[in-house]
């Protein structure tokens, strides 16, 4: 028992001593940790952002321990500022990544070297060098919406456009291959889709950036007489007289509607003309200027590019379209005209009617027309309330003249 007791009074003051040393350890310890954690843990942890705002800062502050809400808040602070900068400098510096904002919408992450926005109806062939595809490249466009009843007619027409244009034939009664024994056909583009109309297939296959290397594109129906039409001559006088949209004058006993496409034979174009009282609201609107029909028009490529966008993907006969021109050019009574000098001859072949079905009954053609109808009238509520709506989001006045 005497031994016990003298090694437990021995070992006390050892003891004693390794408490104080833990102790001072413990505290010297405690202060390098509670002095570096607003600016070293933080940073380390690198906690998910949306975790740490979520933390309830009242709760964990501890008035006791010296880390208050306002130094955590700062360092959190200080925290997301360095991660920013660091994000910046890592998107300054990260090669593996692409965003030009100037290259086409949904093509930002491509080098805009390699950004081919635009295309053509050039035929490529499948062998050889690319660079060497093409022995000419057409300046003009012509299209022309077709059944396989009017091919002698369209051969004509087609005949009358010279190695400079590029020929494609919109089929809305899918015969296509038939088309085969006109040799030019061979080297024209053919789109075939059951009982269509040419501004529903305009809407499809015409975009601008498709056509955009055309300095011209002529939308034709496949009725027209052209005896008296040449048109690379056309050309010549479109750009003589600065017309953007513009249509041969017709010829004044056939298929006639508007005063304004009437063919004169003492000019060579006319941009204006008179119509019946109270037809016109202005001299230099339609129908009496800045007016062509849709029947047979030829586009700039500018005007186009505008026009484009006006064609409703829902309203297919166009009817209505030809009031609409003069928003794509300015001022339209000056570059929307007729080619009087090359005229033509509407024949009013009634395919379209044909391409309708017996409904209520009514003939298939008077369904169409009735369609044709309704649509006109469509077209032109959109146009007058999206200007409206425009005018009074801009906060001004709308000018007094609407569309027609």
């Amino acid at each position: 028992m005497g031994n016990l007791g003298r090694s437990a009074i021995v070992r006390k003051p050892n003891e004693t001593m390794r408490l104080i040393v833990t102790t001072f350890v413990g505290i010297v310890f405690g202060f390098f940790i509670g002095v570096s954690f607003p600016t070293l843990s933080l940073t380390r942890l690198n906690l998910p952002s949306n975790l740490l705002p979520s933390i309830d800062l009242s709760y964990i502050e501890d008035k006791n321990s010296g880390l208050s809400t306002q130094t955590f808040l700062h360092a959190w602070s200080s925290l997301k500022e360095n991660r920013n900068s660091s994000t910046q400098a890592q998107k300054l510096n990260d090669t593996s990544k692409i965003w030009a904002p100037s290259n086409p919408r949904g093509a930002e992450r491509l080098p805009p070297g390699i950004v081919a926005a635009e295309s053509d109806f050039y035929l490529r062939r499948l062998w050889g060098k690319p660079s060497e595809d093409l022995t000419i490249k057409q300046k003009y466009l012509v299209t022309f919406t077709v059944g396989y009843n009017q091919k002698n007619n369209v051969d004509a027409a087609v005949k009358k456009f010279s190695e400079n244009f590029t020929i494609l034939l919109f089929h809305y009664d899918g015969r296509t291959t038939e088309w085969d024994e006109f040799e030019w056909s061979k080297r024209a583009i053919h789109v075939s889709a059951h009982k269509q109309t040419k501004w529903w297939y305009a809407k499809r296959f015409l975009h601008p950036d498709i056509v955009a290397p055309y300095d011209y594109i002529f939308i034709w129906d496949e009725d027209l007489g052209v005896e008296h039409f040449d048109a690379e001559e056309y050309i010549k006088l479109v750009r003589k007289h600065g017309l953007e949209i513009s249509q041969p004058g017709l010829e004044p006993n056939k298929g006639l509607t508007w005063q304004m496409t009437k063919r004169r034979d003492d000019r060579e174009v006319h941009k204006e003309t008179e119509e019946k009282p109270g037809w016109c609201t202005d001299p230099h609107l339609p129908p009496c200027a800045a007016f062509v029909e849709i029947m047979a028009p030829v586009f700039s490529r500018d005007a186009w590019r505008c026009f484009w966008h006006v064609i409703q993907n829902d309203l297919v006969h166009g009817w209505g379209l030809d009031f609409a021109l003069r928003k794509c050019v300015e001022p339209a009574h000056e570059k929307i005209g007729v080619v009087d000098a090359q005229w033509i001859v509407h024949q009013g072949v009634p395919s379209l009617g044909n391409q309708g079905q017996a409904q209520d009954g009514m003939a298939p053609w008077q369904g169409v027309r009735g369609r044709c109808k309704k649509e006109w009238t469509m077209f032109q509520h959109r146009v007058a309330n999206a200007e409206k709506a425009y005018y009074k989001a801009m906060g001004i006045d709308p000018p007094n003249s609407t569309a027609h």
